[in-house]
């Protein structure tokens, strides 16, 4: 039976280093989860693949570029930017750099975080109509957003490029936005209530172009099978690349979606700051990604490696080990605070754990105790009856005597601190002060007795 002990130790290491191993391998291999919304090449409902496809179509797939990292430093005054439900801020600094060069930037955004660069540009978000005018198969959740038309003198003055072909736009589940100043392209009619304005476009100093869309939904795949929906996005493409009045363009248009980063500063002459920043801020994107969709292929399979080689290295070493008999607890030597008697509770009292409070209560029972005893009283008398017959017979000093009162006094309240759990600060001084105080009172009490 002895012999079978080491075996069933080893038996029972090698089982946690399978569970161990296990834990590991779960934890740090990645999770391969279905992709976010609004991703490119996602070509689920929810995903906007279609688009790209559309894209590549009206401009050929070299002018079309998909990016995780907005590189404002790439960008030219010819190229436009089209984000999509952004659910990072967007830099404000590079983006208004972008746009007074010359660029164009449309934000589709419902429920991101566009607004804070929106913002900015005094664009607000406001909650779209309760009841629209019209909405598909009456649910307001699908409100039917047609193009702005811009009145002067009674006369209609056309509507803008990006909805010159568009009869009707099908939301899904929109906002809507508030403006000052800027130019609104489509609304959402409603009854009983004021029309909402649903996409927005201005100039930014003579020559960039900023739009801005309450609903990043109206252009995933499920809403792009309606026709003015497609012809939409069809329009926002070419609007970002299209030919401005200050001169050709025909640059690149960039698609962003979702969480992505941001890095160089536009035009050029990144700083040593900006450089430090988007380090950070790539290793913030680093640490979230891996909490998110767990670690890297490499960075897992090398750190489940690791690991093993670990936790193999630890098995083996301790199956080598000499296994050494452990003496019965029975034959063990007894601790001091466990043994009864004066020794024990000697030990119990004089533990570094134990509180002083503790030390007072035992110094007033032997104050009780002695007095007691040296006036022939019963064992249990109290304070205020020894106090009496010291008084009585005249054995304390009067300077002694009111000594004792305070020594009651004081023990009293650490008795009464104790017994209801309150905080009572007792110090090293304290505690050697009240010794010295009842051996005092104690060895005079004893003296008329010795002498009678």
């Amino acid at each position: 039976m002895v012999a079978c002990r080491p075996m069933r130790a080893h038996a029972a290491k090698w089982f946690r280093l399978l569970g161990l191993l296990t834990v590991v391998l779960g934890v740090a291999w990645p999770n391969r989860g279905h992709a976010a919304p609004f991703e490119l090449n996602d070509t689920t409902w929810e995903g906007t693949s279609e688009l790209l496809a559309l894209a590549r179509a009206r401009l050929g797939s070299s002018r079309v570029e998909i990016v995780a990292v907005l590189d404002w430093e790439r960008l030219r005054p010819a190229d436009g930017v089209l984000i999509l439900h952004p659910t990072v801020e967007v830099d404000y600094d590079e983006a208004s750099a972008f746009l007074r060069a010359g660029g164009r930037l449309a934000v589709l955004d419902d429920f991101g975080k566009g607004d804070a660069l929106l913002g900015r540009f005094q664009i607000r978000r406001v909650t779209a109509p309760l009841r629209p005018a019209r909405a598909l198969r009456d649910n307001p959740s699908y409100a039917i957003a047609v193009p702005a038309v811009q009145q002067v003198a009674g006369q209609e003055q056309g509507r803008h490029p990006v909805v010159a072909q568009v009869r009707e736009v099908v939301t899904n589940h929109p906002s809507a936005f508030t403006h000052p100043n800027l130019t609104p392209v489509l609304e959402i009619p409603a009854r009983g209530e004021p029309s909402a304005t649903l996409a927005v476009t201005g100039i930014i100093v003579n020559r960039g172009r900023l739009f801005a869309m309450a609903d990043a939904s109206a252009v995933i795949n499920l809403m792009l099978r309606y026709p003015g929906n497609r012809a939409f996005s069809e329009g926002l493409v070419d609007y970002l690349v299209e030919d401005d009045s200050w001169g050709q363009r025909g640059g690149k248009l960039y698609l962003v979606a979702g969480e992505f980063r941001q890095r160089g500063a536009y035009g050029g002459g990144t700083s040593f700051g900006q450089e430090i920043k988007d380090q950070l801020e790539g290793f913030e994107d680093l640490v979230s990604k891996m909490h998110d969709d767990g670690l890297p292929d490499v960075l897992a399979m090398v750190f489940a490696v690791v690991a093993g080689i670990v936790a193999v290295g630890w098995a083996v070493a301790s199956s080598l080990k000499v296994y050494r008999r452990s003496p019965p607890r029975y034959a063990s030597a007894q601790l001091l605070v466990a043994q009864g008697g004066v020794a024990g509770r000697a030990a119990v009292l004089g533990a570094p754990t134990t509180h002083r409070a503790l030390v007072l209560l035992e110094l007033k029972s032997a104050l009780e105790e002695g007095l007691a005893e040296r006036f022939g009283l019963s064992p249990r008398a109290g304070p205020a009856e020894l106090v009496a017959e010291a008084e009585r017979r005249a054995l304390l000093a009067p300077k002694s005597l009111a000594e004792l009162k305070r020594l009651f006094g004081e023990l009293g309240r650490a008795e009464t601190a104790v017994a209801a759990s309150q905080p009572f600060r007792v110090t090293k001084e304290t505690v050697e002060r009240t010794r010295r105080a009842v051996l005092a009172i104690l060895a005079e009490a004893d003296g008329p007795r010795r002498e009678s």
